[in-house]
């Protein structure tokens, strides 16, 4: 069992804890923030040892009846790997006492890829992260291409892809705080981040994504048109997806129509969050015409890297070797078909 700690218990810090609170081979010694609110609460209340990031924090927590444990120093002392869920460019600053401490670390897409020199996604690179100091699990959109487009590539149809994203607004619990309404914003960049995001897992991906921000927070959405190396079927193309057991073929005749009909099939099937660790992709939306490809499928940015990340974790302390058994391993915990 290896030792693990999650510092920032938000939106994916606590779906991580609980995933890795689900794994045989790994153990979560503690969660670490600097919030005393009913997230902590919560963590609490699921059993999770509690570590203030500060001196302020801690104060805090224990002013609102939280027990806490010890500092974030207290709880690296206890660890063999630190999953950090922290907002974006707080982990960069969290990074240099990980590597003071000589602790192997994880980060989250929204760090740069020189933070760590390595970008994970499982399907794509496990076997490149064995035994690495530290890795970044690519953002939830990157993790979405590089199933799809990876799935393609292994089939031997991939020469380029070109994609549009529409993006959420921002994640739903934060949808009082900001957010837009009755517009919607383009990125001024083509490509948008992503596109080179993928290539820092995959260099030999051509690819070229743009982006449109809109009024929604359920989930992302992708539409692609890719250039195949030949001409083929449909149904060859679906084979090659079927092949990634983290791509779920959808359908509209079973009332899959939207983004929320789907959040509520998850919702309906038990997942914690009615969390889609899966891409959601249309198989009857599909065309293939010629040697041009043609889809579109849904991304639940608040779910779609939890696997990743456990899978990470195996991979950075030689849990497994192979990519494949902790793709099943992680797979089975969490319920993915």
């Amino acid at each position: 069992m290896k030792n693990i700690a999650v510092i920032g218990y938000g939106v994916i810090g606590k779906r991580v804890a609980d995933a890795i609170n689900l794994q045989d081979d790994m153990n979560i010694v503690g969660v670490c923030d600097v919030i005393n609110d009913w997230r902590m609460q919560n963590a609490v209340r699921k059993g999770y040892n509690i570590y203030a990031a500060t001196t302020n924090a801690e104060k805090e927590m224990k002013n609102s009846g939280i027990a806490v444990k010890g500092s974030m120093q207290d709880l690296l002392k206890k660890v063999d790997l630190v999953v950090d869920c922290t907002p974006k460019n707080i982990a960069a600053k969290n990074v240099e006492i990980y590597k003071t401490k000589g602790i192997k670390f994880i980060v989250q897409g929204g760090e740069k890829h020189t933070t760590t020199g390595h970008s994970f996604s499982a399907e794509a690179n496990y076997e490149t992260a064995l035994n690495l100091d530290a890795t970044r699990v690519v953002s939830c959109n990157t993790t979405s291409i590089l199933r799809t487009l990876g799935a393609l590539k292994r089939a031997g149809l991939l020469d380029y892809a070109r994609g549009t994203l529409l993006r959420r607004a921002t994640d739903p619990w934060e949808s009082h705080l900001g957010g837009i309404m009755n517009t919607m914003l383009p990125e001024k960049e083509i490509p948008c981040h992503q596109g080179p995001d993928a290539q820092s897992v995959d260099p030999d991906l051509n690819v070229i994504t743009s982006a449109v921000k809109v009024p929604e927070t359920l989930s992302h959405m992708h539409y692609w048109n890719v250039k195949l190396k030949r001409q083929t079927t449909k149904e060859e193309v679906l084979n090659a997806f079927r092949k990634s057991s983290r791509i779920k073929l959808i359908r509209y005749d079973q009332g899959l129509v939207s983004n929320n009909t789907i959040k509520e099939m998850f919702l309906d099937m038990g997942r914690p969050w009615g969390d889609m660790y899966e891409v959601a992709l249309w198989e009857d939306m599909l065309k293939v015409q010629g040697d041009e490809l043609f889809y579109a499928y849904v991304v639940d940015n608040q779910a779609i890297v939890i696997p990743e990340t456990i899978d990470a974790i195996r991979a950075l302390l030689g849990i497994e070797k192979d990519g494949s058994k902790s793709i099943f391993k992680t797979n089975q915990s969490l319920s993915i078909a």
